[in-house]
């Protein structure tokens, strides 16, 4: 059952051919060029100490990281597959530090041939329209695509996340910007997961779209770490049936248990009731990536400095999301000078205040107070520039 789901998941947007011959060729002619000339000029390395000074000469590595970095290399006889890689990756737009970058995470590139485990991998990127240098923003965050197949690994993996994200468009974006996203296996992960969440936590398709189009990494992680996730979601009393728990499940990602914990205790010492935190998180989940000092200092404000309860703010928890030097602070002496001039008695709740668009609250409260409290304008310019 769960073969077929995934081969109907795979067939439902087909990838356009990946390669078109007369460009492959091109390329391929000039890797089995560059090949035949490195085969003349290449050096000889008998011992593993003429391969660090390679890595330095040719590389532009330290020598503590170029003797690190040639453990895996020290079989190699010939610097004749080293020298073809790197000809052909400076041919393809990778300039030095790009290249140190690759050959760091995994020395053994080195050792690849350039026409059978290279050239197959960027004409495959090349042909989803990628320019030459998103073709090495794409490497530098996925350098595993260098060592997958074409066929077997990365055409299914490219046809799985573009059903699970919905357009190519975002498949390229988070291929450019997105550490790891190409690595997580198909049947590993990406599809266990995938039906856990469906099948087992009953969320639908296109729920798990919307979050996964901005978080992909919540899907990539192991299947028993997913499961966990799920259960500290569970922790906190979210339905899983609700709108919410995907992003609660998104957010917890991004806060270990220790960091979690540490909050928990933090808000216990402002008078939050562990009841009153699960509730803010249920509320706006995304307030736990705030980190511990600026939380400290936003309750703080809230409580002290404005006065509220902290049940208000616990009910509220959207408040915690806002600045506090670019919007509350100034948005806040405001308030206490119209209220003071006795210029703003219709609507005394300081939340409307801060909750309002920086439009509408120039509109509604700078402009039309600007003749009697000129200082209003000074007030916000001040809050602008602190914040910054």
């Amino acid at each position: 059952m769960a073969a077929a789901t995934l081969h109907s998941v795979l067939r439902r947007n087909s990838l356009l051919p990946l390669f078109e011959t007369r460009r492959l060729r091109d390329l391929l002619f000039f890797s089995s060029s560059v090949d035949r000339a490195t085969a003349v000029c290449g050096t000889t390395s008998p011992d593993p100490h003429s391969m660090v000074e390679y890595l330095v000469n040719s590389c532009g590595f330290s020598p503590s990281e170029a003797a690190m970095f040639s453990k895996p290399l020290a079989h190699l006889r010939s610097t004749e597959k080293p020298d073809s890689v790197l000809n052909f990756m400076r041919s393809q737009g990778f300039d030095g530090a790009a290249i140190r970058k690759v050959i760091s995470m995994k020395p053994n590139y080195l050792c690849y041939n350039v026409e059978t485990n290279l050239a197959p991998k960027f004409q495959f990127l090349r042909d989803l329209g990628l320019s030459e240098s998103d073709i090495v923003d794409a490497i530098l965050k996925n350098p595993a695509i260098l060592r997958l197949d074409v066929h077997r690994s990365l055409v299914p993996k490219l046809e799985m996340w573009e059903s699970l994200l919905g357009s190519r468009e975002l498949v390229l974006k988070h291929l450019k910007k997105t550490r790891w996203f190409f690595f997580s296996s198909v049947k590993k992960k990406l599809h266990p997961n995938l039906k856990f969440l469906r099948d087992e936590c009953g969320i639908p398709e296109e729920r798990l779209s919307l979050v996964l189009r901005s978080h992909p990494q919540l899907i990539s992680l192991k299947p028993e770490s997913l499961r966990a996730l799920v259960a500290r979601a569970d922790e906190l009393g979210m339905p899983r049936q609700s709108r919410m728990f995907m992003w609660i499940l998104d957010a917890l990602l991004m806060v270990s248990k220790e960091r979690f914990e540490a909050k928990v205790e933090l808000m216990r010492s402002f008078g939050w009731s562990e009841s009153e935190f699960s509730s803010a998180v249920r509320k706006n989940p995304t307030f736990l990536s705030i980190s511990l000092d600026m939380l400290r200092r936003k309750v703080d404000f809230f409580i002290n400095v404005v006065g509220y309860t902290t049940s208000f703010i616990a009910s509220h928890p959207n408040l915690l999301l806002l600045s506090l030097q670019k919007r509350v602070i100034p948005r806040f002496r405001v308030w206490e000078m119209l209220n003071t001039k006795g210029l703003w008695t219709r609507r005394g709740k300081f939340s409307y205040f801060v909750k309002l668009s920086n439009t509408k609250f120039q509109e509604k409260i700078v402009l039309p107070y600007k003749e009697k409290v000129p200082e209003l304008l000074d007030i916000l310019r001040a809050g602008e520039c602190e914040g910054k």
